[in-house]
């Protein structure tokens, strides 16, 4: 595993697994490298406490939580198949394709950059959800990290994940979840009082509050205007306690963010729910601008992936089994983590055409980061020779291997009750 991991660091865009073999930094046979996936094993608890542990333990540490798929669509011995989104620049802006869903939580080491390092790595299975992934995600994360009560970690998520259902699972750790909303929703304010001279049960939810009828806001509890260097003049409004009908016992704050409010037609304003962490570190203030800052910082997961994908080749194999897939997964996680250490000791070696970078992105260290290897060398212990293997012995059939139906899931409804 350490040959293959020196040479998917070393060798820059990975065009096929199989050409990994010929990189310089592998001194095995190309059978060697399906060999070191399928046989060899990785501790994945270990793994996610080990590297949760290398976020700095002070402050405020953004996580971004997202989804990812692998495409599979030939591959039908393949097991636990299923139709997953993958997101396109096209016109649709994506499209339905059969394959492994991911969960990728990441630690956003720098805002604004390609730097997102993998946490924890998780296949979706088809009798999960990602949502269900990411809550179990979220927790393994905030255990590993509980002995850091100085760090204020703050989980920023996407849409798919901005329900009731989904915060009531996360609800009470010492993590805070920021997850964005559909502009078409409609809330309720906490529960007003009971009037003892009401007739009949006390009501539930209290004034409506519709998005798009802004009549229904009301005075938020708090309003910000600023002014920043990508987003312009900014304008955010939060409102505290607000719950969704069938959300009655996760109350979380609305934060509705203006942003380039200086252009004539500015763009639509984002909504946000905030769901604070049980505790908040001493002398640690957490206003509405912190809250919209930290959802900001969730953009890197996106270009970390699409590196991960064609720099690591995170998604060029076609393994036979789910278990590779998810081995694989992991070693591309590692790779990523080491060229992030790296960053500060390469020199930047542009090729001819490329300009000097003074903030190397993760590409470009890996482009910078062969003499490295020659100074450190490798752990991997030296190839031995085996001889000739004797091969698929004559006269014994071939069983065909089972193949798998692909699954569809019913679309299932988070649970807000």
């Amino acid at each position: 595993m350490f040959d293959l991991l020196d040479a998917m660091i070393s060798e820059g865009p990975v065009s096929s697994f199989a050409m990994l073999s010929q990189a310089e930094l592998f001194q095995r046979k190309w059978s060697s490298l399906y060999a070191a996936i399928e046989d060899g094993r990785l501790n994945e608890v270990w793994l996610r406490k080990f590297l949760a542990q290398q976020v700095p333990n002070r402050g405020i540490c953004t996580f971004a939580l997202d989804g990812s798929p692998w495409p599979r669509p030939r591959a039908k011995t393949l097991e636990d198949r299923q139709y997953v989104f993958q997101a396109s620049s096209d016109v649709n802006g994506g499209s339905v394709a059969i394959g492994y869903p991911y969960s990728s939580l990441d630690w956003v080491a720098e805002a604004h950059t390609s730097w997102s390092l993998p946490a924890d790595e998780r296949r979706v299975a088809s009798s999960q959800t990602a949502q269900v992934v990411g809550a179990e995600q979220i927790k393994a994360l905030a255990e590993a990290r509980a002995a850091f009560v100085e760090a204020l970690h703050i989980i920023a998520c996407d849409g798919k994940y901005g329900n009731a259902g989904f915060l009531r699972s996360v609800k009470g750790l010492r993590v805070g979840i920021i997850t964005r909303l559909r502009a078409d929703r409609v809330l309720y304010r906490p529960t007003p009082a009971h009037d003892l001279h009401q007739k009949g049960p006390p009501k539930v939810h209290g004034a409506r509050f519709a998005f798009k009828e802004a009549e229904t806001w009301g005075e938020p509890d708090e309003v910000m205007e600023l002014e920043d260097t990508r987003w312009g003049q900014v304008r955010l409004q939060r409102w505290k306690g607000l719950h969704e009908k069938k959300g009655v016992d996760v109350p979380y704050d609305v934060v509705r963010a203006s942003v380039h409010l200086e252009r004539e037609k500015p763009p639509a304003a984002l909504w946000l729910a905030w769901l604070a962490p049980q505790t908040i570190p001493l002398e640690m203030l957490v206003t509405t601008e912190t809250i919209w800052r930290a959802y900001d910082c969730r953009w890197p997961i996106e270009p970390a992936l699409h590196f991960r994908k064609e720099s690591l080749g995170w998604t060029r194999p076609r393994f036979q089994s789910k278990e590779t897939a998810d081995r694989w997964t992991w070693l591309t996680a590692i790779a990523a983590w080491m060229i992030f250490l790296a960053r500060s000791i390469v020199q930047d070696t542009p090729l001819p055409w490329q300009k000097p970078q003074q903030q190397l992105t993760p590409q470009r260290v890996q482009q910078s980061i062969r003499p490295i290897f020659a100074l450190i060398g490798t752990p991997a212990r030296p190839p031995k020779p085996r001889g000739i293997p004797p091969g698929w012995p004559s006269g014994k059939s071939r069983t065909p291997k089972t193949r798998f139906p692909v699954v569809k899931k019913t679309p299932v409804v988070a649970k807000t009750a």
